[in-house]
């Protein structure tokens, strides 16, 4: 974390000090006044709720100053108040400018699923050599971001972070806070169709990374993906190619799934190979796996240390983490987050599990736009194809799934559906069996992980 004065935050936001000594020094920045430790300053930004309704709570809970952009009575006398034209912009134009004085390097990562896990498995490949500062969660927007860069020190090498979007323009902004010097993109699927009209817009909105990043830099694009292929073909620097085929420079080869245990395959990285064991059972971790790995070898690290360090990794929760309960029931906690490529991924990936009963539970999947219920019908159509036994929809649209599985054959007594995640824990345990293979996946709005929760809890 580095520490300004008040003086100094004022001049790097080009904003001005209305109360407080400018020799004060703040120790931490945050938005949210819960989260506040003494010595922090803290921004009003305005979002969902006015921050500057919150400037009481933040100076109770120890923060020594705010950033505001409306007059407001400090509430004490030695409370700090800098006054801006926009709070956000401030915010942004400070985490750039300490961006600015970082000599390490830093890694944004973009794309339609996986940024979260491809993150992790990154910062745990890096973890060995360097110093890895990483986004929290979600920190992947024009707030999030701006608050993960203002938490580098100097002790730091790296800066791993995320890059979200819902409309055009906002990777552009992102990338001109955070002046990546590797910008990886790991997929385009159709998700956020409520906000764009195509895949080809949502394509275009994620070239915005290479269209405003510095041609010094290096690009890590997933050469299996079409889309990534062609919205790349005007990028003139250095691009580090990662996916299935032979012309990658890092690249899987002899994959074989090793049932739950994990995915065995021979990593070729660039000139070199080695098997490795990868424990994790999705195929779309594979390539959040090389992305990664592909951002290891633009830092040098030794193949070696990429198969030892790939022992320990694992997913993250909420995101395919596996757990073994009592009377032999394993459960694919999935219920961070669904979209159709990340559904359709994770149906075949376990659909090999043929010792098993295999039990889908999918909740509704949002942001999807007007085709929704085709992509819904789709899915049940795949729960049918990929040899589940038993379905489980949930939410409104879950219908959809349902309709599509009992199209492709599958019998209304093995299709159940809930209009909520509390309705489906409730009849949940009248569904599962002894040594059941039971999937939990759903969008955040549905709270599968309710479910997921309640048969944890009971076990069977």
């Amino acid at each position: 974390m580095t520490d300004f004065s008040l003086q100094k935050a004022a001049e790097m936001m080009n904003g001005r000090i209305i109360n407080g000594q400018p020799s004060s020094i703040f120790t931490g920045y945050q938005m949210d006044s819960r989260l506040i430790s003494s010595g922090d300053l803290f921004f009003a930004v305005i979002a969902d709720r006015d921050g500057h309704k919150f400037i009481p709570d933040a100076a109770k809970n120890g923060a020594r100053g705010a950033v505001v952009s409306r007059n407001i009575t400090p509430p004490r006398k030695d409370f700090a108040i800098i006054r801006v034209k926009d709070t956000v912009t401030a915010l942004q134009d400070l985490a750039h400018k300490i961006r600015t004085r970082f000599k390490g390097k830093v890694a944004c990562i973009t794309g339609s699923i996986g940024k979260t896990t491809t993150k992790y498995f990154t910062a745990r490949l890096l973890s060995h050599r360097y110093s890895v500062l990483q986004s929290e969660g979600n920190f992947n927007n024009h707030l999030g971001l701006p608050l993960t860069l203002l938490r580098l020190s100097p002790e730091h090498d790296i800066a791993l972070l995320e890059m979200a979007m819902s409309a055009q323009g906002e990777i552009a902004d992102l990338t001109l806070v955070a002046d990546p010097d590797i910008a990886v993109i790991t997929n385009i699927h159709p998700v956020h169709l409520e906000f764009f009209n195509s895949i080809d817009d949502i394509a275009l909105a994620k070239k915005e990374i290479l269209d405003t990043m510095d041609p010094g830099g290096t690009a890590v694009l997933n050469a299996d993906d079409p889309l990534i292929q062609r919205i790349s073909q005007d990028w003139k620097g250095q691009s580090i190619r990662f996916g299935l085929s032979t012309d990658c420079d890092i690249s899987a080869e002899n994959i074989k799934k090793d049932s739950l245990s994990g995915i065995r395959c021979r990593l070729r990285y660039l000139d070199k190979n080695k098997d490795i064991l990868l424990p994790f059972v999705y195929d779309s971790y594979l390539y959040n796996f090389l992305a990664a790995a592909a951002v290891a070898f633009s830092l040098d690290i030794r193949l070696e240390d990429i198969v030892e360090a790939a022992k320990f990794l694992e997913p993250l929760p909420d995101r395919g983490h596996l757990f073994h309960l009592k009377n032999g029931i394993r459960l694919i906690d999935d219920s961070y987050n669904s979209s159709p490529a990340a559904l359709e991924s994770a149906l075949k990936s376990l659909s090999m599990q043929n010792k098993a009963r295999k039990v889908a539970i999918l909740g509704d999947m949002l942001e999807l736009g007007p085709d929704e219920k085709d992509f819904h019908f789709a899915a049940g159509t795949q729960v049918q194809e990929t040899g589940w036994d038993v379905l489980v929809t949930v939410g409104p649209l879950s219908q959809h799934i349902k309709d599509g599985a009992m199209k492709s054959g599958m019998g209304k007594g093995q299709i159940f559906f809930f209009k909520t995640s509390d309705e489906a824990a409730a009849h949940i345990r009248d569904i599962l069996r002894k040594g059941d293979l039971v999937l939990v996946k759903g969008s955040r709005g549905i709270r599968t992980e309710k479910i997921v929760k309640f048969i944890k809890k009971d076990g069977f």
